[in-house]
């Protein structure tokens, strides 16, 4: 019973703590990447489909350029600033 806990690994510590700031960081980074991808290829085949002379409706392409930039930017605000750990 008289047993000390043993400390952790600085290097795992500094892990737990960011997981703990961020959760589920890779799910969301994916997620963004897959949806933005998405947006992305809506976008190519609508602009193709417009340079070869068919009919695209300005609305369709406007939620595609809103997907692209709104999950583009979820992306770029979900990376990794900077990685500052706390020491206590």
């Amino acid at each position: 019973m008289g047993q000390q806990p043993r400390p952790l690994d600085p290097d795992l510590r500094a892990r737990l703590l960011q997981e703990a700031r961020t959760p589920w960081r890779g799910l969301r980074r994916a997620l963004w990447l897959a949806l933005a991808g998405s947006g992305g290829a809506g976008l190519a085949v609508m602009a193709l489909r417009g340079a070869s002379g068919g009919e695209v409706a300005s609305g369709d392409i406007l939620i595609q350029i809103g997907a692209v930039a709104l999950f583009g930017s979820l992306l770029w605000f979900d990376r990794n600033r900077s990685p500052r750990i706390e020491q206590q």
